[in-house]
């Protein structure tokens, strides 16, 4: 890959990975009201799922998706339902011993799988395997492409999640923790409206 080429995919990765995004303020909130160690759990599983998903759209999945409108719509409109459960989810826990395994439950297999619900994740999966995966060579491209995504998602996410941690011992104080989930609700609501209006 031309040395330009890859500049231009490491701005554009800084911009998809280190904006809010659904995976970002999941590990926010998974740090602040779960500790740190769920949420690097998260963190190693968005790449993973984010990779998986950029593999299938290189190999012609997302040309499939693009092509087929009822498959276009089941993606984008299963993933705005999961994202609004998630919010409804977040916006419920009151304290830090309500933040327990039946709420906030995203496991390792479960933050992978979200990248195929992600809206956000499709059009970074859909962009690079068109600008960067695509003119070739097929193979030489993804060994260049999924490490540097897999370095981006997990430190974008564990960035977030050490935020969260940070801020837990203070959230475990009076109402606040209600207020944050109820703030990261509202972002996350917000990321979902305008996903589902821009796409």
């Amino acid at each position: 890959m031309p040395w330009s080429d890859y500049l231009a995919l490491l701005a554009l990765l800084t911009a998809m990975s280190f904006t809010p995004g659904p995976n970002t303020m999941l590990s926010t909130a998974l740090a602040a009201n779960r500790g740190l160690k769920v949420a690097l759990g998260f963190a190693l599983a968005v790449p993973v799922g984010w990779c998986a998903l950029m593999l299938a759209c290189a190999l012609g999945v997302g040309t499939l998706v693009q092509a087929v409108p009822a498959l276009r719509l089941a993606v984008k409109w299963g993933g705005l339902a999961y994202l609004l459960w998630l919010a409804w989810q977040l916006a419920q826990a009151q304290s830090l011993k309500d933040a327990d395994p039946t709420r906030l439950r995203i496991g390792f297999w479960q933050g992978a799988a979200l990248q195929w619900v992600n809206i956000k994740a499709w059009m970074a999966a859909l962009l690079v395997a068109a600008g960067w995966v695509a003119p070739g060579p097929l193979g030489e491209r993804l060994l260049v492409v999924l490490p540097t995504m897999t370095v981006f998602a997990f430190c974008s996410n564990a960035t977030y999640a050490v935020v969260g941690a940070t801020l837990r011992p203070w959230l475990a104080q009076g109402g606040r923790l209600l207020a944050f989930n109820r703030g990261m609700a509202g972002v996350l609501l917000a990321t979902t409206v305008w996903m589902g209006w821009s796409t």
